[in-house]
């Protein structure tokens, strides 16, 4: 690891970043507090020799299981609400064109007819269906074919013919389809225009092309197709959405799909499977119809209304269970809440139990409530329990990103009056920000330190960490030594013998810089002898002529090694 020199003007903004933040642990008497150790998997406390670790072992980040940082909200309740329907328009269905076989297709109007006769009588020709529904065949006059599914077509002309011809002649009919067409697509989309497909393509592969409806004016409700200026058809896309059902139909050149606007909508947020703005055809519409497009999650108990009537903004608060009564109009935000008072606490115990390992406790149990239901083994440390509460760790991790964001900033915004100046503090900047990377992946361990009479007082939370560990007879030796081990416990040996057995320390070791943290989490005095179970941490030291600089970071350095037992260099 380099160390690097800071310049002076990192010394201001680092003023700010490096507050009091190290220790952000939580101690029963509101003290700040450190960390707890936890050794590696497979120690025992039986008598055995020194283990040489690896130094990736010794510098790994231990999390307690279950204690997980809180997911990132879901991007659909911040910011702009997301319109229901406008995620199938992501080019799938334009990049593929339809030529199967419609046969439950009606001929209309417009549509083309390849028509075949042979034996005593050969012709072939397209015929487009007139205004009066009927396609003209020599010898035979008009022929009706308007209505007819296209899986009957051909069998409804042979019949039509042979009242012509009653034999010698074969006739074959069928619906020109999958050929070139362009059509327009105009209205609520992004990109209006001219678009090339073929004739069975559905409607959605020629929105698709267009760019989709535009989420913010047009309807899903309300798509048209036009031929010769009348309407061909109506489609509802929510049909599709919902139930997959979507019309087919066969498109000739010169259609024009129109997305008419949107006239009525409601956006439903919280605790739903789908928050989404919903369309509506009234302005006007049940909540239990909305509700079953939202699909409120089991935990929903309640729902909010806030309605915006003119210049007044209202605001209406109902339980879901009379949401059949309740009527929602357009404009209106419906937030689906959960208002639930926790009756119980759920606990779970690691380590050295033999009984259960997950607590149900009432709501304002108190930590000795717990450790009175506890089985600990025979080997169990009861001195030592650590208590791993996920509030700490989410604060810690607060607290750790603002010192390193305002580190950032400083390497960032540092000012040069030589090119050569510049060129040191971009090394110097480079150096900064590697470190920041590094350090953002480090994850707190969230430890609530049980010092003092009155630990047995603290109140529990939900989702709490117990562990009881095992006793142990090693002292873990890490950071800025040769070789990190886990060695023996000697009550005559001090911290400068555990260090020589760990290999002394290395070039880059902060002699000063020596903590002894204890089997309970909390950080020994300075000049304190290790007892079993204990780690020694010894930290990296900071070479910088600026003695603010080297203060702030070896802050920063301090409270990662407490917080989550890591010895981070730069």
């Amino acid at each position: 690891m380099t160390l690097f020199k800071p310049s002076f003007a990192h010394a201001l903004l680092l003023a700010l970043a490096l507050s009091p933040v190290a220790h952000a642990q939580t101690t029963a008497t509101g003290m700040p507090a450190v960390p707890a150790l936890q050794l590696p998997a497979g120690m025992t406390s039986s008598p055995m020799p020194a283990m040489p670790l690896t130094s990736a072992q010794v510098a790994a980040p231990v999390t307690p299981p279950l204690l997980n940082l809180p997911l990132p909200p879901d991007p659909s309740l911040s910011g702009k609400p997301v319109v229901f329907g406008s995620q199938i328009f992501s080019g799938r269905f334009g990049a593929q064109a339809f030529t199967g076989f419609n046969p439950e297709y009606l001929v209309t109007t417009g549509d083309r007819v390849l028509l075949r006769t042979w034996g005593a009588v050969t012709w072939e020709a397209f015929q487009t269906v007139d205004p009066q529904g009927n396609v003209f065949i020599p010898n035979v006059g008009p022929v009706s074919v308007l209505g007819v599914r296209n899986i009957e077509l051909n069998k409804h002309v042979e019949d039509q013919v042979k009242r012509v011809f009653k034999a010698n002649v074969g006739v074959y009919a069928s619906l020109d389809s999958a050929q070139p067409v362009k059509v327009y697509v105009t209205g609520f989309v992004r990109a209006p225009g001219l678009y090339s497909g073929v004739s069975s393509d559905a409607v959605l592969g020629f929105l698709d092309k267009a760019g989709g409806i535009d989420p913010d004016r047009g309807s899903y409700l309300d798509v048209l197709v036009q031929r010769g200026g009348k309407v061909r058809a109506s489609f509802n896309l929510y049909d599709f959405l919902l139930k997959g059902k979507l019309d087919k139909l066969q498109f000739q050149d010169g259609d024009t799909v129109v997305v008419q606007p949107r006239r009525y909508s409601v956006t439903v947020v919280g605790e739903t499977q789908n928050p989404y703005v919903f369309e509506t055809t009234r302005p006007t519409v049940s909540a239990n119809e909305l509700l079953m497009l939202a699909v409120p999650k089991p935990s929903a108990t309640h729902l909010s209304i806030m309605r915006n009537t003119g210049v007044e903004l209202k605001s209406e608060y109902h339980p879901l269970a009379s949401a059949g009564n309740l009527m929602l109009q357009s404009g209106d935000v419906v937030t689906v809440t959960a208002d639930k008072y926790a009756t119980t606490l759920l606990v779970r115990v690691d380590g050295a139990q033999r009984g259960e390992r997950s607590l149900v406790l009432p709501n304002g149990a108190r930590l000795k409530d717990v450790i009175a239901k506890l089985n600990p083994s025979p080997t169990a440390n009861m001195a030592n329990l650590q208590l791993f509460r996920r509030s700490v760790q989410v604060r810690q991790k607060q607290t750790l990103d603002i010192a390193l964001r305002n580190l950032e900033t400083a390497a960032l915004t540092a000012r040069s009056a030589t090119n050569e100046e510049a060129q040191l503090r971009k090394v110097e900047a480079d150096l900064m920000l590697a470190f920041v990377a590094r350090a953002r992946e480090v994850q707190p361990l969230g430890q609530v330190v049980l010092t003092g009479g009155q630990a047995g007082e603290i109140l529990v939370e939900d989702g709490d960490v117990l562990n009881i560990p095992e006793s142990k007879n090693l002292v873990l030796v890490s950071g800025e030594v040769l070789f990190p081990n886990a060695l023996v416990y000697n009550s005559n040996a001090t911290l400068e013998d555990y260090v020589s057995l760990a290999g002394g320390y290395t070039q880059k070791a902060d002699t000063s810089k020596q903590l002894v943290m204890r089997g309970d989490g909390s950080v020994a005095p300075p000049g304190s002898v290790p007892g079993p179970g204990d780690e020694i941490m010894i930290l990296p030291k900071i070479d910088s002529k600026n003695v603010e600089i080297t203060r702030g970071i070896t802050q920063i350095i301090y409270q990662i090694a407490v917080a989550a037992k890591v010895a981070l260099g730069l």
